[in-house]
């Protein structure tokens, strides 16, 4: 039996829900894991379960990277590394562009008929240019980051605790944004300054644990968005944040190379991620029309507490 869309977002989600009780008590109830401190070679087995990861994790507002860290540490695989976690997003990339394809294409063909007609009230302009607005800032501040803390990858600010600490966080806010926002505006009634806005709040997704999707998702709330139009809105601002943050990990990775991952597996993670991201994308679109975030911040809050929890009791190293 094939499923629907509707049918595999509603499994995903499951899996989701899963992950924010099962994974609290392996944690909560295990020794210290071999792998925490350590990459270990990966098979195609692990490298397609973490493509699955990254793929419904980077479009859920609920952090890729803070999957990506503590997931495989807790399952005993070690930190996969940044080269792995790098190459796996061309995954998300290629979903992304392929499931937007038509959007961006009309939005693309529209901005440059409105510039040869010196049209610059046009819809597809004025969207256009929200979203290179809205891409400033995050480039700004990566660039603010790649600077003056060239380490950033091995910082204290990309610990587990950190990133626990982020995920509680911004559980609380989107749960405040649920409450408090409006949800009165659709597609048609986006402005330059919703791109602006949500593009500040897309600059927190450099710290890990915030989530791009789930930091977006929360400003397009808490100005007024209808939820699947926010949703929607921070996919279409995030792909040039997605593939310019691809094209700078995927330039580390090939100054570090492979390591101790072949090329098969490697080539899995990606295809494991290019799938999921779409069904990803589709689904919670889908999803956010008739549903609410509650399932996300609930599963964001236990994820979190989790992994404080663990710290405190010497199941996982803090770092």
């Amino acid at each position: 039996m094939i499923l629907s869309k509707r049918q595999w977002f509603m499994f995903l989600s499951a899996v989701s829900a899963t992950f924010s009780v099962v994974l609290p008590l392996k944690v909560l109830s295990a020794q210290p894991y071999p792998g925490a401190n350590g990459v270990q070679q990966m098979d195609i087995l692990q490298a397609l379960f973490l493509g699955f990861v990254q793929g419904i994790t980077e479009f859920l507002p609920i952090s890729s990277t803070a999957h990506l860290k503590v997931v495989p540490v807790v399952l005993g695989w070690g930190d996969p590394g940044v080269a792995f976690t790098a190459v796996i997003q061309l995954g998300s990339i290629v979903a992304v562009l392929w499931y937007f394809w038509g959007d961006l294409t009309r939005l693309l063909q529209g901005t440059t008929r409105a510039i040869a007609h010196k049209d610059y009230n046009d819809y597809n302009f004025r969207l256009f240019l929200g979203i290179i607005l809205g891409t400033l800032p995050i480039v700004f501040f990566g660039i603010l980051i790649k600077k003056f803390i060239p380490d950033f990858d091995n910082s204290p600010i990309r610990s587990l605790g950190a990133i626990a600490t982020a995920s509680i966080v911004m559980s609380i806010l989107l749960g405040f944004a649920e409450k408090l926002g409006k949800r009165q505006r659709n597609f048609e009634h986006l402005t330059t300054r919703d791109g602006l806005l949500m593009g500040l709040a897309q600059a927190l997704a450099l710290i890990p644990g915030v989530s791009r999707s789930g930091s977006t998702l929360t400003a397009g709330l808490f100005i007024g968005l209808q939820r699947e139009t926010a949703a929607r809105f921070s996919f279409l601002l995030g792909i040039p944040a997605i593939v310019l943050a691809g094209i700078v990990e995927f330039k580390s990775f090939l100054e570090t190379g492979l390591g101790d991952t072949g090329i098969i597996p490697l080539a899995a993670g990606v295809l494991s991620a290019a799938i999921f991201s779409y069904i990803a994308i589709a689904g919670l679109l889908r999803f956010l029309k008739t549903h609410s975030n509650w399932v996300f911040i609930w599963y964001r809050l236990v994820f979190g507490v989790a992994i404080l929890g663990a710290i405190w009791g010497n199941l996982l190293n803090n770092s």
